[in-house]
């Protein structure tokens, strides 16, 4: 952060606005999730990283337990991104343009961690 600050103080770009800003998201949920655990004991599961890693090892029995289950909601997954992807370019659907995006975020990233456990099976 300390590098893109000083890229931001010398040269903004919106590329650089937006990452920073990101990074500043990502570093308050970090945060957020540590406050949680230290006073708690538990995960709030909001930063990605938490969330994925809970999601993934549910994904990973799902597919010692059942992999038929596993594949078809695979499938799935990969069919709500084609459906997301063209309602943004959908005209009529411009009110829920937002929405449609942040439902394909969280389908492309579920994507990658059914690729990744597939992979991770291959290669043992």
């Amino acid at each position: 952060m300390k590098v893109l600050d000083k890229e931001l103080d010398q040269k903004p770009t919106p590329q650089k606005v937006k990452k920073m800003a990101e990074l500043r998201i990502r570093n308050l949920l970090a945060f957020s999730e540590l406050q949680s655990y230290n006073d708690t004991g538990k995960w709030r599961y909001k930063h990605p990283i938490i969330a994925h890693q809970s999601e993934r090892s549910q994904l990973e029995e799902l597919r010692r337990t059942n992999p038929q289950e596993f594949l078809r909601q695979y499938a799935a997954c990969h069919d709500n991104i084609k459906r997301y992807t063209s309602y943004l370019k959908n005209p009529s659907r411009e009110v829920r343009r937002e929405k449609d995006r942040i439902n394909l975020t969280r389908h492309k990233e579920r994507e990658i961690l059914f690729k990744s456990i597939l992979e991770s099976t291959n290669n043992n």
